[in-house]
């Protein structure tokens, strides 16, 4: 019986419920894995570089031999371990290496014959990479309905919200793991690596929208130090912008939520608030850094939007926008699904 499955049949059985397993070392799944698999690695970061070593300077056949000897005593806790995780008993197990080789094969071997049924990925996750570059090369994607506005107008809480209310929402910041912003890693763990971020987008948008569109924030092409592929970037320039508007007070509220002004955070803020220099002067920075020093928080929020973030991002207000005041906020988000309603009714 063949025991490799081609990789769409293979996502196809992930989206069923199937236990995805990527067997490389666990840097490697770090950087980038198919959303939604578990690492079981055959070699750690350590024994991969050591097979890695002697195959270099000895060749395959004493490598693969070496690798026998540190997987052999493993075999039971890798079993033990794909049991712990399968959650659907009538699907198959799928399994990944890089390319579909030794591991993964390993792997899918040792789970038949302990009587888990297991399929092997043809061409592994170097496959699955080709698949999602395609993806936003080829693929239409749906409309990209845009929330901007100036910050702490709360777009984020606002996607949230309706979200919540069964609006399609399609969340580029909590993919990235980053505000956007100059101050937006400050709080957040570390973001994903580039491919990875792909890799959540694709999982994202694979399957459309039933309403047709997606709600987003409006992000440069650049989020923190990961980058959105072009086609989508693109479709988030295509559509009537929805403009929010909202007050100084408002804004500076909303920034203190998702910013908790802590001292655990006050030194982190003084290496972007110093990065500032160049375009805000010597002078200014030192104010602000006063101010973060005396824990004034709710003072140096209000001066950074009036002295950097309003003049650096009034000019980005599009030609093509409907404004929308979401203050007070119940009856703004009233008007905000008015809105959405308007653009979803006239295509650009």
């Amino acid at each position: 019986m063949d025991k490799t499955i081609a990789l769409e049949k293979a996502l196809s059985l992930r989206d069923k419920g199937a236990l995805f397993i990527d067997t490389r070392s666990p840097a490697e799944f770090a950087e980038a894995h198919v959303p939604g698999s578990v690492n079981v690695p055959i070699l750690d970061d350590e024994e991969r570089g050591r097979v890695g070593l002697l195959h270099k300077k000895e060749g395959s056949r004493v490598a693969r031999r070496l690798g026998v000897e540190i997987v052999s005593p493993k075999i039971p806790d890798l079993l033990d371990r794909v049991t712990e995780l399968r959650p659907e008993k009538k699907l198959p197990v799928v399994v990944y290496c890089w390319r579909g080789g030794m591991r993964s094969r390993a792997l899918t071997d040792f789970l038949n014959l302990g009587g888990i049924e297991a399929r092997q990925v043809i061409g592994g996750h170097k496959a699955f990479r080709a698949y999602v570059r395609e993806f936003f090369k080829e693929t239409e994607l749906p409309r990209m309905l845009v929330l901007r506005g100036l910050t702490g107008v709360g777009k984020t809480r606002i996607l949230k919200d309706l979200e919540g209310q069964g609006y399609p929402v399609l969340d580029l910041e909590g993919l990235a793991n980053h505000r956007g912003s100059a101050f937006g890693g400050l709080g957040l763990p570390d973001q994903p690596g580039q491919k990875q971020f792909e890799s959540l987008l694709w999982d994202n948008l694979k399957d459309g929208s039933p309403q047709g569109y997606f709600l987003t924030e409006g992000e440069s092409r650049n989020i923190g130090r990961l980058r959105q592929p072009d086609r989508l970037f693109e479709a988030l320039q295509d559509e009537t912008t929805l403009w929010i508007n909202a007050g100084l007070d408002f804004r500076t509220e909303v920034i203190l939520e998702d910013y908790p002004a802590s001292d655990e955070l006050c030194q982190a803020f003084v290496g972007p608030i110093k990065a500032l220099k160049r375009r805000l002067g010597k002078e200014t920075v030192q104010d602000f850094l006063t101010l973060l020093e005396q824990g004034r928080w709710r003072k140096l929020i209000r001066e950074l939007m009036e002295l950097y973030y309003d003049p650096l991002y009034n000019h980005t207000r599009p030609q093509k926008r409907i404004e929308i005041d979401i203050e007070p906020y119940e009856e703004g988000l009233e008007r905000l699904k008015a809105a959405i309603g308007d653009v979803v009714a006239n295509p650009p």
